[in-house]
């Protein structure tokens, strides 16, 4: 077994203060892998970075076109959202097109995290609502694909047939059985796979463009709509975000918790997945921005790619007293 490669150092002043260590694979449209660090058959729970997956079955079983859905609604669950006003409008007016309430979501509440409307809810002493939580947009794609099918409201349970399609279009796309699942922060099941295997998946959704089986159809529509979205896809502030806009040709990015992150890249049918050892996502943030770099997908000058790439730390009277790098194997 390969052990975990560096990703990313932190610099304090002339000292190495910390070291991140983890594992990165850049897999073909054929599955095979372009470049590797780190233990490429490590098992990982991919976290959100898997929310593209878990959309396959809403398009696929034709419940997002019998429903209307637009891009944006795509985009939406596929996303990690900042539960911004325009996230929150957006999956409330989705939740009422299905005649559901706030109830109808498994996810728990969560604070906003744009910092605006949650200072304007504490203000007002509004508690938060599951359709702040970041995962809401994907659990609309859940109860739309819910109600297509006539199942049950307890649509996170692993045997739910919500959850037994996002399975098998987890494992076709990663091209193998997975190990297992953990329960992801919003109550649904999170699939294991191994770092090939999701690597494998972001190809395969790199290049479904070019295929017209009904799941590559799904796949290239998903991937459209995040790069057409980015903003609903994670918000202001957010690295997927910011670094989606600046990119030089269309690509997805998507972060995931404990230090995971994917980018889809259609314009060369490659797929990238990072992993974190130690759960950072300054860490994973750092080596995703340091291998479009590599790729020539991001300029490594512009000032919103330096953010995450190589940025600087600075104390609370605001002196610059270090920097984040990314490890110089993946850039070579």
């Amino acid at each position: 077994m390969a052990q975990p490669a560096s990703l990313a150092e932190v610099w304090r002043g002339p000292f190495l203060e910390s070291h991140h260590v983890g594992h990165a694979v850049v897999c073909d449209g054929s599955g095979q892998i372009v470049a590797a660090w780190g233990d490429a058959d490590s098992v990982v729970l991919p976290r959100s970075s898997s929310k593209m997956i878990q959309a396959l079955p809403l398009l696929m079983s034709g419940a997002a076109d019998a429903r209307g859905l637009t891009s944006q609604h795509l985009a939406l669950a596929c996303a990690s959202h900042q539960g911004a006003p325009v996230h929150v409008k957006a999956v409330n007016a989705w939740l009422a097109d299905l005649g559901l309430g706030d109830d109808a979501f498994c996810c728990g509440p969560q604070e906003s995290r744009d910092d605006a409307l949650r200072i304007e809810m504490i203000r007002a002493h509004d508690t938060p609502c599951r359709v702040h939580n970041n995962c809401s947009g994907k659990h609309a794609g859940f109860l739309t694909l819910t109600q297509h099918l006539g199942a049950g409201p307890d649509y996170v349970d692993p045997h739910h047939p919500v959850q037994r399609a996002c399975l098998e279009a987890f494992e076709a796309v990663t091209d193998m059985t997975s190990p297992g699942f953990g329960i992801d922060g919003c109550s649904a099941p999170n699939f294991a796979t191994t770092m090939r295997g999701m690597a494998r998946a972001m190809a395969w959704f790199a290049t479904a463009h070019h295929r017209s089986d009904t799941m590559s159809v799904a796949a290239a529509r998903l991937t459209e709509a995040m790069h057409t979205h980015p903003h609903l896809v994670a918000g202001e502030g957010r690295a997927c975000t910011r670094l989606m806009r600046v990119a030089k040709e269309p690509v997805a990015l998507k972060t995931g918790a404990e230090g995971y992150f994917i980018a889809i890249l259609p314009t060369r049918g490659l797929g990238v997945a990072v992993k974190a050892a130690d759960g950072a996502t300054r860490a994973a943030e750092c080596a995703i921005a340091a291998l479009l770099v590599r790729l020539d997908v991001l300029d490594a000058d512009h000032p919103e790619v330096a953010e995450f790439l190589t940025p600087t730390i600075r104390n609370w009277g605001g002196l610059a007293t270090g920097q984040i790098k990314p490890a110089a194997a993946l850039l070579a």
